[in-house]
């Protein structure tokens, strides 16, 4: 019987787990929800602070804070509370969590000249999250029973949230599918613009990270570089898309007084890679 009661429900919530993942209100198959994403996303948080060394910069803290909070707020997705955090590592790295916790590198920081190539970043990853790629693939890599018992409760309940936050750990560096890049390229474009930023000089961090030629971290923009056989065709679609928004307005933000600033509070670069 109980066996019976497991099937029903989860037949229930395939027929009804759908949830907004990118503009336009796309939909998508969604198991977990959000409360659960956020908890997860939140014990991956804690794994990180005893790994990762947060700059000890409460300024730049609240600037990327403050330009990542204004992307957030017009996003398709409003349901979550977003988290920014600057990581001290010479690493060229970014990454969103499931539940809105992402991170940077001051090591990509210095590769940028601008705030607008600063938030192009920032968007690509935030349209990780409102597109719920990260659960997406924590829901295949857990399975439906142990989703059942993450999502539904249960005996097993703990260990299975245990287990949903030790495999995230796992999947920060992994690289996503192509289909998931182009949708956070293409929604992170298009965050750019309503925020009002020159999606010009914010396409500008595309080609840096080309130009690295994988000597960047795995992740960053997901192997973004001029060695990774997607690259150009990334870089091709979205000055596609810049082009299909016809007249750019000449009063769109840059930031690069501001942005060149900050970049003198960072620390100098260490001796060697890594924390």
């Amino acid at each position: 019987m109980k066996r019976f009661r497991r099937f029903f429900i989860i037949i229930a919530a395939l027929t009804f787990a759908c949830a907004t993942t990118g503009p336009g209100g796309k939909k998508s198959f969604i198991i977990i929800p959000t409360s659960q994403e956020v908890s997860i996303g939140q014990g991956i948080a804690v794994e990180l602070a005893q790994t990762e060394k947060v700059l000890a910069d409460t300024v730049w803290q609240n600037y990327l804070n403050e330009v990542g909070q204004s992307i957030a707020k017009i996003s398709d997705r409003q349901d979550i509370e977003y988290h920014f955090t600057v990581i001290e590592s010479d690493q060229v790295n970014a990454f969103a969590l499931p539940g809105g916790f992402i991170y940077f590198y001051t090591g990509l920081l210095r590769e940028m000249d601008n705030e607008a190539e600063m938030t192009m970043v920032l968007a690509h990853e935030i349209s990780h999250v409102v597109s719920r790629h990260g659960v997406k693939r924590l829901q295949a890599a857990l399975g439906m029973a142990t989703a059942y018992e993450l999502v539904f409760g249960g005996e097993d309940a703990g260990e299975a949230m245990n287990l949903a936050i030790n495999i995230g750990m796992m999947l920060i560096f992994s690289e996503y599918s192509r289909d998931n890049e182009r949708e956070a390229d293409n929604f992170g474009m298009h965050y750019l613009v309503k925020a009002g930023y020159d999606p010009h000089k914010g396409m500008g961090m595309f080609d840096k990270l080309a130009a690295l030629g994988g000597g960047g971290e795995p992740n960053i923009f997901e192997k973004l570089s001029s060695t990774h056989p997607d690259t150009q065709e990334r870089i091709q679609n979205t000055r596609q898309q810049i082009a299909e928004m016809g007249a750019i307005p000449g009063n769109l933000k840059v930031g690069e007084s501001k942005y060149q600033a900050m970049l003198q509070r960072l620390p100098p670069v260490s001796s060697s890679k890594g924390n």
